[in-house]
């Protein structure tokens, strides 16, 4: 079942400048459905969930979760990009001296990484099994390709949409895809490793991306 409305959808982009008090409000909310969202469906099921039982968690309207998820599956979106987004805002500080390997390595040996969210991971598994969030989790990365294209462009100096950077992006994208997928396996046979081991699982697959393919 594919519980949906004709509301306005969620973009999910980053604004230019600072957040509004308005769009931090707007932001928090959308934080606190996608939650309840995950909780719901991890409790219940995708199937058995539906808009209105996550609006009635989060105390709001139906009416208002549609103006903001145009269905109950991409409520959870927030949650599947914010680590998305923390990866592409690090890669924008990524000197223009240093390896992308040795980059991630070296936030592997800072080991000041922020903890995985359980939610989030939760919601990463779910994504294995059911297809509606998977094409979310999808989404949320096609989104980030034009993004990640723009930073190896500028580091690169060609142009975004030029046939290498768009395919170095999109193994770039899929690389930490597979990577954040791979936590959160781990973390489900092993709750308590350290948030260190996703640097050694995004790691891991970048390194496997920079082979090249051996075939």
């Amino acid at each position: 079942m594919h519980d949906s409305a004709p509301g306005g959808t969620a973009t999910g982009q980053p604004h230019d400048s600072g957040p509004s008090f308005v769009e931090r409000r707007k932001a928090a909310l959308r934080h606190e459905i996608a939650r309840e969202a995950v909780r719901l469906f991890t409790e219940q099921g995708v199937t058995r969930t539906t808009g209105e039982h996550i609006a009635q968690a989060v105390g709001i309207s139906a009416r208002t979760l549609w103006r903001h998820f145009p269905s109950k599956e991409s409520c959870v979106r927030p949650l599947l990009t914010a680590g998305l987004d923390s990866a592409v805002g690090a890669l924008r500080n990524w000197p223009a001296d240093v390896r992308l390997l040795d980059f991630v390595r070296g936030a592997l040996d800072s080991g000041d990484l922020p903890p995985a969210e359980p939610a989030v991971l939760d919601l990463v598994r779910m994504t294995r099994t059911e297809p509606n969030l998977r094409l979310v989790w999808l989404q949320a990365h096609d989104d980030a390709l034009p993004v990640l294209a723009d930073v190896l462009a500028r580091r690169s100096g060609r142009d975004a949409d030029d046939l290498r950077v768009r395919v170095h992006a999109a193994t770039l994208n899929g690389a930490l895809r597979a990577g954040a997928e791979e936590f959160a396996l781990r973390r489900a046979g092993a709750p308590d490793a350290p948030a260190t081991e996703l640097a050694r699982c995004l790691y891991a697959a970048l390194g496997a991306a920079s082979e090249g393919l051996p075939y």
